[in-house]
């Protein structure tokens, strides 16, 4: 059987509200994806405008049934009023629930951050890229499915 990273077909939907977050987030999932064996011909990106459209846009990835997995990325930071919380708690229970609807692996890379220099320190290589470890995530889970659909 030949793993879901040399067959599979990957999305990336970003909310790109934050546009240089956004392409750092990106590029971080590109080369996961890269490291992971995935050719960069088998992934798709789509943009949206922010981190509250990204579950609509993950459902919309799913039920089309071109991917086995989609990396939800974009960032919320906090600002003066509660639209952060809303936002943040909204967007993460979409995503969760698009995957447990379709089965389809959706990961919540969506930095949720109190001001830019942290969201600069979890969107840039290293140990806290949300970016990779959110193609990890789906990975991981794909290949959980396809193990368990094998038995």
């Amino acid at each position: 059987m030949s793993d879901v990273t040399e067959t599979g077909r990957w999305a990336i939907v970003v909310g790109n509200f934050y546009e240089d977050l956004a392409e750092r987030l990106v590029s971080g999932a590109k080369t996961a994806f890269a490291e992971a064996g995935v050719a960069a011909t088998n992934v798709d990106q789509f943009e949206v405008p922010g981190a509250f459209e990204l579950p609509l846009a993950a459902l919309y990835l799913a039920e089309s049934g071109h991917y086995d997995g989609i990396a939800c990325l974009g960032a919320v930071i906090r600002g003066e009023t509660d639209h952060y919380d809303f936002v943040c708690g909204e967007a993460a229970r979409g995503i969760q629930d698009v995957q447990l609807d379709t089965g389809v692996p959706c990961a919540f890379g969506v930095l949720t951050v109190a001001n830019m220099d942290q969201a600069l320190a979890r969107s840039g290589g290293g140990k806290r890229d949300q970016g990779a470890h959110a193609v990890e995530a789906i990975i991981h889970m794909a290949r959980m499915r396809d193990s368990v659909a094998a038995e």
